[in-house]
């Protein structure tokens, strides 16, 4: 840890220390750049900046990223149909909405990030991923690896360990992928399972896959080896310099206006209220005493939010009142167990003071909260 923290020293350092200028006015006509930052949001960020303003008729560029634990969605995708919420809140790991299309994939350090960014002309990404099937095999003969017609890199011919996604813009292109060295796959099975039912959707669905870490085929291998293989081999096929160049995302004299790009990429507007219109339809079983409670709940979610509501439950189980206010309530917010928990929390204060309807408005509202 304390030889990683300085490495990140001594790459920041180099990096300050290059005059700002010069780094983007290369005469070359490849750069490869490198992280060091290890936010998703802040990586995501530089993707957007280098799109919006290099110039890539000039110049290509391969960008070099890793994250620590994130859930990173399609731009067209459901959060609530990809992965499970509260796991990832429980565990603290970050959820981005990336730009580009494609399905969901788990990030951490165990995972490398890899952005092509060329013209929308030249762009290819089979040509990409067979540069990064040169790089793997240059680096260990022995590796099975080979590019499927689906854009998958497969080990032994059945282990997916890239993904590919892509942005293209009008002029500018880029090809992004992940390539798994030694991720935690507990983790990453368990967050990209959905728990939630009786969810109908028209988003980007993600296709299941085996996955294995490089590092399970040959444990000699390192995060920092596979970084460099392909930085190696970039290299030669655009026959500049083998060096990569080390940026800091949160450098505003480097990147100006990458804060903005930065805090865009987290405010809930865009993780959550970017999702395609969904409906929920399904059936709460309330086990209460000795009884168990059937509970129908539709509701449409437009943008994150709430559009029409509608709870049925027996009048003699809550006052219809109390559940009309609910319905109410709910209608045009978010559809977010923090928010929902204010909102009930506030019409406790109506709620009639008997310990029975207290117990029975606590046992619906927790239910309500599980399915966000």
């Amino acid at each position: 840890m304390v030889l990683q923290s300085l490495k990140n020293c001594l790459w920041l350092s180099c990096v300050l220390r290059t005059p700002k200028a010069c780094f983007w006015s290369t005469a070359s006509g490849a750069l490869i750049i490198q992280s060091v930052s290890n936010d998703v949001y802040q990586n995501l960020a530089v993707e957007d900046w280098i799109h919006d303003h290099m110039d890539l008729e000039k110049q290509q560029v391969l960008f070099l990223w890793r994250n620590s634990p994130a859930v990173v969605i399609g731009r067209h995708q459901n959060p609530w149909q990809e992965c499970n919420l509260r796991l990832l809140r429980q565990k603290n790991i970050k959820l981005a909405r990336r730009r580009s299309g494609g399905g969901t994939v788990y990030h951490d350090l165990g995972n490398i990030n890899l952005t092509f960014f060329t013209t929308r002309k030249k762009y290819e990404r089979m040509e990409n991923l067979k540069l990064i099937v040169k790089a793997l095999k240059a680096l260990r003969p022995h590796l099975d690896v080979h590019v499927t017609d689906r854009y998958d890199i497969l080990l032994d011919r059945q282990y997916k360990i890239s993904g590919t996604a892509a942005k293209l813009g009008r002029t500018s292109a880029y090809h992004h992928c992940t390539l798994l060295c030694n991720a935690d796959k507990f983790v990453l099975s368990s967050v990209l399972k959905s728990p939630y039912e009786g969810l109908q959707s028209n988003a980007t669905p993600s296709v299941p896959a085996l996955v294995k870490n490089l590092f399970e085929e040959d444990s000699s291998l390192t995060s920092e080896m596979l970084l460099d293989a392909v930085a190696k081999e970039y290299a030669v096929q655009h026959q500049i310099d083998h060096h990569i160049t080390l940026i800091n995302p949160a450098d505003e004299t480097l990147l100006p206006g990458i804060s903005n790009k930065t805090e865009e990429l987290q405010t809930w507007e865009w993780v959550y209220g970017k999702t395609p219109k969904f409906s929920v339809s399904t059936c709460l079983n309330m086990a209460y005493k000795d009884s168990v409670l059937d509970v129908k709940v539709n509701m449409d979610i437009k943008h994150g939010r709430i559009e029409v509501c509608n709870i049925d439950l027996p009048e003699q189980w809550l006052p219809p009142a109390l559940c009309s206010e609910l319905v109410k309530s709910l209608t045009g917010s978010k559809f977010c167990p923090n928010e929902t928990t204010t909102l009930v929390t506030t019409l406790l204060r109506v709620c009639p003071q008997d310990n029975e309807f207290h117990s029975r408005w606590n046992l619906l509202c927790e239910n309500m909260i599980k399915l966000m």
